[in-house]
């Protein structure tokens, strides 16, 4: 058996996985908007899941941000626990030992553990929702690097720009042109107004491009060859048999198909073998993953 905790905005849960993967137990509680409580709220889940299962082991968690190489929190849209050693203070409220990984990455050691990924070397996880995040799990192991942020493929420039193409796409980490400006679920819904003056969430425009709208098939096909161009970059950096996506717009399945189409114009070699799939967990792959980062 083994235990992970996923820390969202609103909600926090808990699950128990046994030997085969199967949830022996989850359990949810919302996510409270003090630090203390926060804590607190782990540590009653952790006391559930024990008299649920019997479970006395250690914990993983999933949460928001990146986890620095000194154990604290930065970045992420969970402001209650930036700048704090999640992993210390857990440690302390429960009495069980505990790992801590942001969210990108425990996906992707969901999908690489028994997942999309399963039995790849090395597998490339990818979070496209309100944001672009990013994880790379290699031999089985999840691979952090040395400032805590491998993977964080959202906050480099959109490889291979045409004219004009950085213009107006400030990111909210301060820097022009990130690559989760165009990429992400946000991302798309911007630039889908800059052509129509009207704001359209996401599924609305993929809907409207089935429909057969010019401008909203128009910019779908601009995700998909911004995605392939970014992916192409990871593929002739990092070079993994995997690409699994997560989030939102990893729903688009004509992604799938069209991205890997895009490569053969970016990638350095003239054979890719890389398989871009979709996931097999979704949205439990973040208390998923939290529970093997203990494999």
């Amino acid at each position: 058996m083994r235990l992970g905790i996923d820390i969202g905005g609103t909600k926090m849960e808990a699950a128990i996985l046994d030997d085969g993967g199967i949830f022996m137990f989850r359990e949810r509680l919302e996510t409270p908007s003090s630090y203390r409580e926060l804590l607190k709220n782990i540590a009653k889940l952790v006391d559930k899941a024990k008299s649920a299962t019997g479970y006395d082991g250690p914990v993983g968690v999933c949460t928001p941000g990146i986890v620095t190489s000194e154990n604290l929190i930065e970045g992420g849209n969970l402001q209650t626990i930036i700048g704090h050693d999640l992993q210390r203070d857990i440690q302390a409220a429960t009495g069980k030992a505990a790992r801590v990984a942001n969210d990108a990455n425990c996906f992707a050691l969901s999908e690489a553990s028994d997942g999309a990924g399963k039995g790849a070397q090395s597998v490339f996880g990818v979070i496209i929702g309100s944001g672009c995040g990013g994880g790379l799990v290699i031999n089985g192991k999840l691979h952090s690097g040395a400032n805590g942020i491998a993977g964080e493929w959202g906050h480099v420039p959109l490889p291979w720009p045409v004219d004009h193409e950085f213009d107006g796409h400030i990111c909210h980490c301060g820097r022009t042109g990130c690559l989760e400006t165009y990429i992400s679920g946000k991302g798309f819904e911007a630039d889908y107004k800059k052509l129509t003056g009207e704001f359209q969430p996401a599924s609305e425009i993929i809907k409207r491009s089935e429909q057969g709208d010019i401008i909203a098939e128009s910019s779908v096909q601009v995700l998909e060859d911004r995605l392939g161009r970014g992916l192409s970059m990871i593929i002739n950096i990092f070079d993994p048999d995997v690409i699994v996506l997560g989030g939102g717009l990893s729903n688009i399945q004509r992604l799938y198909t069209n991205v890997p189409r895009k490569w053969p114009g970016y990638v350095f070699s003239k054979q890719i073998s890389t398989k871009l799939l979709p996931p097999k967990f979704g949205d439990s792959s973040g208390v998923r993953g939290a529970a093997h980062l203990w494999d």
